[in-house]
């Protein structure tokens, strides 16, 4: 059966794979080489030296574009190096409207690196498509989307700012990482570039640093290829190759982390000591009628802020906790509690992270796939 034909559950494991051209083996060689033989001056057997192509990384590639219903994958050092990519497409003076409440690395890298070169950034409520298109003028060229956001788990309604950039011919970059490709797909939905920081969910094991990249298009296909090898930011082999197996379990963990996040989310709601719950699965979030439209499920990344805590109280909590871990990162199979004021988002200024919801008690956390007993026991021997 063609791989475009298979579905979700079988494209993790098949799509864009083939056994190994040499000995037949199922799984993809880590090609640990830096260059190949060749047999005349320019002539290979397709690859010549690993920044350029690696058949391990080749192979990740072709994984990601299947799960993502794209034509071209690309993979890099980390997320934000594929980030650091697609900013490579701009010239000085063109703008980016972006999500306001934007994950604390992309915020340094668009204010502190690339503002330096004469981009302009404008930080809008995402979540308001009338928001974006106030901003659009000749100047901007690029949208750049989280959905769900973080920390604040907004969701923006993608085929909706597709329209509105085609009309106006940007653009449209869509981080999928809290996602997946297991719950949305950017691409069918109308966006140009999907972007994944495949340390979280995709890798799964909270083993491997890769970022990542996927599109349609072939010409940009190209323009993007050529600052990967340029710039030189691209993943090792054996880094993909643990992204490659992890994604082959997506499926299965993705389903788990969507149970076990439902459960917790509406476990805090209930709770007496809990002010304010972010999760897009509840019938009452801003837009969770979105959500539904383009996502297949809610997620396992889940925000909430104790009652009455300011920033000691919620920096208690989160040191009290015993299964969760308190670390940076996400998407694990492990859960993972975190302080963004402190950790994620603590290079962006107070006064901005207050502005959109990241209170100095937010908590942020990424549900595992642990017995979910045990999880909901440990958060609240936490807030006792």
């Amino acid at each position: 059966m063609a791989a475009n034909k298979l579905r979700f559950n079988s494209k993790v494991i098949h799509g864009g794979q083939e056994p190994d051209k040499a000995y037949g083996a199922v799984m993809p060689p880590i090609y640990q080489t830096t260059t190949f033989a060749q047999s005349s001056p320019g002539k290979n057997k397709g690859y010549e030296y690993s920044r350029s192509a690696n058949p391990t990384r080749t192979a990740l590639e072709n994984a990601l574009a299947s799960i993502e219903n794209g034509n071209f994958g690309l993979t890099f050092a980390s997320g934000l190096a594929a980030i650091d990519a697609v900013l490579k497409l701009l010239n000085p003076g063109d703008e980016v409207i972006s999500t306001s409440d934007l994950y604390g690395g992309s915020y340094r890298l668009f204010k502190k690196v690339f503002e330096n070169y004469g981009i302009v950034f404008h930080f809008v409520g995402t979540e308001h498509v009338s928001n974006i298109k106030d901003r659009i003028n000749e100047k901007t060229k690029l949208i750049w989307l989280e959905t769900p956001t973080n920390p604040m788990m907004n969701i923006v309604d993608i085929e909706a700012v597709s329209q509105l950039v085609e009309r106006n011919e940007l653009l449209l970059a869509v981080d999928n990482t809290f996602a997946t490709p297991y719950l949305q797909k950017p691409l069918d939905l109308g966006a140009h570039i999907v972007m994944h920081s495949a340390t979280k969910y995709l890798g799964g094991h909270s083993d491997v640093i890769l970022g990542a990249l996927v599109v349609k298009d072939e010409s940009l296909a190209k323009r993007l290829y050529f600052i990967q090898n340029a710039s030189g930011a691209v993943s090792g082999p054996m880094d993909s190759f643990l992204v490659l197996r992890g994604i082959k379990t997506l499926h299965v963990r993705m389903q788990r982390h969507c149970e076990n996040g439902k459960a917790i989310a509406n476990f805090l709601r209930k709770h007496p000591k809990v002010e304010k719950v972010y999760w897009p699965g509840f019938e009452d979030h801003p837009n969770h009628k979105i959500a539904r439209k383009q996502m297949t499920q809610f997620g396992g990344m889940i925000s909430f802020v104790p009652k009455g805590s300011n920033y000691n109280d919620a920096i208690k909590i989160v040191e009290r906790l015993k299964l969760f871990t308190l670390a940076e990162s996400l998407g694990g199979v492990e859960s993972l509690a975190g302080h963004p004021a402190s950790m994620t988002h603590a290079s962006i200024p107070k006064e901005e992270r207050e502005k959109i919801g990241i209170v100095d008690a937010l908590i942020r956390l990424s549900v595992g796939i642990e017995d979910v007993e045990d999880l909901i026991e440990d958060l609240s021997q936490a807030m006792e």
